[in-house]
């Protein structure tokens, strides 16, 4: 039985509309998707047994939105149950809501597609960390599971796991589904407040959480989402802005009823941004922060009311992952963390080592993917760092610790601190020499931070279909074209201030620099530095194929307001590759 899954550590992902189209809305996913849940539950459930020290572990059990979560659920539901393991299930739940709840159980299987569209699903799993499984422990799942999708009548065998199982059992689990949902509501509740506050002192918690509410009754803030039916929809969202005094608009909120395209983007961002406008027009002023997560609530990225223009405007997915670095940064020198550091991904821009550096804090980097970054912070924590904001900057995702996943609530809260408490931003002032004002605004944050010109990963642009499915070969054909060219094109750079370059990989958690193969970076990240005659970043370009999508990503960012410098860059990366490609 052939599965066509992507089986990264990020998620297991398909099509699991029964047409194989990736925009159907059906509900309906077929019997070989069945048992391909069927499978993934089984070896999920034998995985966390071993690893568990209790006869009958618990693994909480949650979807996202999609139409197709349901049909899923009840394979995983029936295969737990069969088992001899304790499932609990949430229902529709939020990534973030999931993995906190999941703290107080011995692991989650999530059902999720994230980002992608419609039709796709997937599935992510985890223990009791708060993040999914990093890669080694992934592969294990994987080997085991395509064992018994080869296995000769593997449909059949898969049905044989749940034909036995008591129905009273699964009704049991069903009953039981609004109480687990509530548990869940309440473990995350309590730990986004653990997360804004890095603080398990309710004292403490109350303390900050006192300054930002009487900072946001002056400075009236309010916040409009986005919910494009997503899992966040039936979170905490509504209930925790309310209990914070900020007025909260929701449109789209109804789960499951997904209005446009999924993913969290400039392009679907208008929605919010129009919603914004509108009520700015009928008077409520304090709408000036919206966020749009995608389907499943683990990313969402930011709309902001520009007082200067009166409108609002979408901020580019690099500057929310930078403003939530600022954020957390100037939190940890205020509050004397002494040896701050940030987690991010290959692609995320070079203006997060300017930050850094004028906070004193180190950047560390890892290849695309959240449990790649999750485990490299993680590392690096183990090594006396403090990392307290992490992710990847290239999409806006933003991880808080203790948290080990996304969240939107915590980028807003990363925005309204830096909004509220002034010694935060009088910090970043200082530190970056800029002039400091009594009544600033996100305006004025955004304008101090440091200029650079980045593709957006969602631009057509950013993204190549390549035949070659050796992405090692790729690579060594693409180094031989790219020194030939470099020598070529001695005039074009030049012209660019670029004098010499640097080749850097990136594999799981692990980033080497100065390498002379390109080829050594096989399926994970390949960045080449351009820099001056003082050798001194000027701009990368960056490639990697996605590891939960059918696609070849490619990117280019350089320093200061450079569109021409930015696209040439990136368009001869282009012709290379896809002449390495031909080869």
């Amino acid at each position: 039985m052939k599965t066509n899954m992507i089986l990264s550590a990020s998620g297991w992902r398909k099509v699991f509309a029964i047409s194989g189209q990736e925009q159907d809305k059906t509900s309906m996913i077929g019997e070989e998707n069945i048992a391909i849940s069927i499978f993934a539950a089984k070896v999920f459930a034998d995985y966390v047994k071993e690893k568990s020290s209790k006869s009958n572990p618990t693994v909480i059990l949650g979807m996202d939105a999609r139409p197709t979560g349901p049909a899923i659920a009840e394979a995983a539901i029936k295969t737990f149950a069969g088992s001899d393991v304790n499932v609990k299930f949430t229902g529709i739940t939020a990534a973030p809501e999931i993995m906190a709840y999941s703290k107080k159980a011995d692991g989650f299987m999530y059902i999720s597609a994230s980002h992608n569209p419609v039709g796709h699903n997937g599935i992510k799993f985890g223990l009791n960390a708060g993040g999914v499984l990093n890669g080694s422990e992934n592969a294990k799942l994987v080997e085991k599971f395509l064992k018994l999708c080869d296995a000769e009548d593997a449909k059949t065998k898969a049905f044989e796991l749940i034909n036995t199982v008591p129905e009273e059992k699964v009704s049991e689990i069903y009953r039981n589904e609004k109480n687990v949902k509530n548990e869940a509501l309440s473990s995350y509740h309590d730990f986004l407040k653990e997360t804004i506050t890095a603080s398990r002192n309710q004292e403490r918690q109350k303390e900050i959480f006192q300054i930002l509410q009487d900072s946001i009754s002056k400075n009236n803030i309010g916040v409009v989402c986005d919910m494009n039916g997503s899992a966040r929809s039936v979170s905490v969202d509504s209930d925790f802005f309310a209990e914070n005094k900020i007025n909260f608009y929701a449109i789209h909120n109804r789960a499951g009823e997904i209005a446009h395209e999924i993913i969290p983007e400039a392009e679907n961002l208008v929605y919010v941004a129009a919603e914004m406008e509108k009520l700015q027009k009928e008077g409520k002023k304090e709408a000036v922060l919206g966020y749009m997560p995608d389907c499943d609530g683990d990313r969402g990225n930011i709309v902001y009311w520009d007082e200067n223009v009166k409108k609002a405007v979408i901020v580019k997915a690099q500057e929310v992952f930078s403003l939530s670095v600022l954020a957390e940064l100037c939190w940890q020198v205020w509050t004397g963390d002494k040896n701050p550091a940030v987690a991010v991904n290959c692609p995320t821009s070079m203006r997060i080592e300017e930050i850094a550096s004028k906070l004193g804090a180190k950047v560390f980097r890892a290849e695309v993917g959240e449990a790649n970054v999750v485990n490299l912070a993680a590392e690096k924590r183990a090594e006396g760092f403090d990392v307290r904001i992490f992710g990847e900057g290239s999409n806006g995702g933003t991880i808080t610790y203790p948290s080990a996943v996304r969240d939107p609530i915590n980028t807003i809260f990363a925005i309204i601190k830096l909004l509220s408490i002034k010694e935060l931003y009088k910090i970043w002032c200082e530190k970056n020499g800029s002039a400091f004002k009594e009544n600033y605004t996100l305006t004025d944050i955004l304008s101090s931070l440091p200029e650079y010109t980045t593709t957006g990963v969602s631009e057509e642009r950013a993204v190549l279909h390549i035949e070659n499915k050796d992405h090692a070969d790729l690579k060594g054909k693409f180094q031989k074209i790219f020194e030939k060219q470099w020598n070529e094109q001695k005039i074009f750079l030049e012209n660019w201030g670029i004098s010499s370059y640097e080749a850097v990989i990136t594999n799981g958690t692990k980033e080497s620099p100065a390498v002379t193969d390109f080829s050594l970076s096989k399926k994970g990240g390949l960045k080449i530095l351009f820099k001056n005659k003082n050798h001194e970043n000027l701009a990368f370009i960056w490639m990697r194929g996605s590891g939960t999508e059918p696609v070849f990503r490619i990117m280019c960012d350089v320093k200061g307001n450079k569109p021409e410098m930015e696209k040439a860059l990136l368009s001869w990366e282009t012709e290379m590759l896809l002449a390495a490609d031909k080869e």
